[in-house]
């Protein structure tokens, strides 16, 4: 069992920045591919960014390369997304995720952390 708890949302001006965290429970912790997503008021839930367990891979949806960068700390047990340039389009509900394997589901999911980006 993976437990995701998601931290650093807020609200920022256009332009501004906001990292986010998400601190995962549990000893395999280190071996999962870990995302993060978000979803908007009345749109389906995105992926936003990935990341494999060696970090050798990433992914990024079109709408945040350049902007957006997934890191993560196994030694913590955390996952990072660090946001600049945000946007107002970025405003949304943002979800910490953990897979055991690239090609499965993700399976476990954070509550949710809100970010609110104003113009």
């Amino acid at each position: 069992q993976v437990q995701l708890v998601e931290s650093g949302g807020g609200l920022v001006q256009a332009g501004g920045s906001l990292r986010l965290s998400c601190i995962a429970s549990g000893r395999t912790f280190s071996s999962y591919t870990m995302g993060w997503f978000r979803q908007a008021p009345g749109k389906e839930r995105e992926l936003v960014a990935e990341v494999s367990w060696s970090v050798s891979n990433q992914y990024y949806a079109d709408s945040v390369k350049g902007r957006f960068t997934i890191s993560r700390d196994n030694a913590k047990n955390t996952v990072y997304l660090q946001m600049n340039s945000l946007k107002p389009e970025d405003t949304a509900v943002y979800y910490c995720a953990a897979k055991p394997r690239p090609g499965l589901p993700y399976n476990y999911w954070g509550h949710g952390a809100q970010v609110t980006v104003s113009s």
